[in-house]
């Protein structure tokens, strides 16, 4: 057996496509295009990547998008007055606060700053709340492009018994709750967890966002798995590589994720995939 290879840059360059004739669409009936706003506090390295790749991916849809930068010195009350100023604009529909923060800053206390109908991170606890109760409207980025992915294997989620390795907020937990809603049975383990080998064994999809290079083996991978791989680990060479031996596990495998090209770039396509329907729940507000 040799895994299908899911790969996110070509399935976020088809959900970028569509958002972009919806925004095309926008235009032609005299409505504005979503409007979204990134905060990056301080001069993170992989930060300023990951700003600049949203960027791109806003100008290619055809999104009114800015970019504010704040010095590292910024006041906790000063970012948060700019939220205030941004909830009220008009013409923003999505605010990101791109993390980590430095660390004088409480991470919670911005997020729950930010409108829960702008929150297009997903983060806001008005948002993962829907989420629990099977109501989603704002998902968390990640966790749903992983969704997404899925769809592409055309296998029937229903039952299946899904692991996932992390309980971050960012993935692991949200994750939780997206399997869950798909009806699969699923369990999360941790850095407590007892004999984790076991439990990856008898998975028919495994989640891995531990953040540790190449953390899940082959021998750990039941025969026809989906092996879903959310981490991304710079080495000592420069290279990067995800938290999956991916080499080995695709001898297993039914399907997995690459790294890079695979959760990375749906993450940032689920952001346009968000900002975009928050823009369309704001005119639906003002109709």
């Amino acid at each position: 057996m040799s895994a299908q290879i899911l790969d996110g840059k070509a399935i976020a360059a088809d959900l970028r496509e569509h958002i972009k004739r919806r925004v095309d669409e926008l235009r032609a009936a005299g409505q504005r295009p979503p409007g979204l706003i990134v905060v990056l506090v301080g001069d993170d390295a992989a930060s300023q990547v990951y700003v600049r790749n949203k960027q791109k991916a806003c100008e290619h849809v055809g999104f009114h998008s800015e970019l504010l930068r704040l010095p590292a010195a910024t006041s906790q009350d000063e970012l948060l007055a700019l939220i205030d100023d941004l909830n009220l604009r008009e013409d923003v529909d999505g605010i990101l606060v791109q993390l980590p923060l430095p660390r004088h800053i409480d991470e919670d206390a911005v997020t729950e700053r930010i409108l829960p109908t702008k929150d297009v991170d997903g983060f806001h606890p008005y948002n993962i709340g829907r989420l629990v109760l099977r109501r989603p409207i704002l998902r968390p980025c990640t966790p749903k492009g992983v969704m997404t992915m899925l769809t592409q294997t055309g296998i029937d989620l229903v039952g299946k018994d899904a692991v996932i390795i992390g309980q971050s907020n960012i993935v692991g937990r949200p994750m939780f709750l997206e399997l869950l809603m798909a009806r699969c049975t699923v369990t999360v383990c941790h850095s407590k967890t007892r004999d984790l080998a076991d439990k990856l064994r008898g998975a028919d999809i495994i989640v891995a966002a531990v953040g540790v290079p190449r953390f899940v083996k082959a021998e750990w991978v039941k025969p026809g798995a989906i092996v879903i791989d959310v981490g991304i680990n710079r080495l000592d060479d420069g290279s990067l590589c995800g938290d999956v031996d991916t080499a080995a596990v695709t001898a297993v495998a039914s399907w997995i994720t690459p790294v890079p090209g695979g959760v990375g770039p749906m993450t940032v396509a689920t952001l346009l995939e968000n900002t975009l329907l928050a823009a369309e729940l704001h005119a639906a507000s003002d109709d």
